[in-house]
């Protein structure tokens, strides 16, 4: 464990750049996620260009949709000290 090195943070992301990727990894278009939601997709756009804010209870429908924990969009750029993540 003594060889181990943190990775470098590479790039900062916000909520809704984090709602994004996920979105396009897992290969669903906007309108494809608003039907899966039932969220519309104006609002995921919205949320995805940071003009509206996810709240907690989006969030939560969001994650189940898109198979992550609600704290993955919500809080894309938390990190633990390192002594407190091993």
């Amino acid at each position: 464990m003594k060889d181990f090195r943190p990775a470098k943070k590479r790039a900062e992301i916000s909520v809704g750049e984090s709602a994004r990727i996920l979105r396009e990894l897992q290969e669903l278009t906007q309108s494809q996620l608003s039907e899966l939601t039932g969220i519309p997709q104006a609002t995921i756009s919205a949320i995805e260009n940071g003009r509206v804010n996810l709240g907690v209870e989006r969030a939560k429908v969001l994650a189940r949709a898109l198979k992550c924990h609600p704290a993955v969009l919500v809080f894309p750029g938390w990190e633990l000290p390192l002594e407190r993540a091993a």
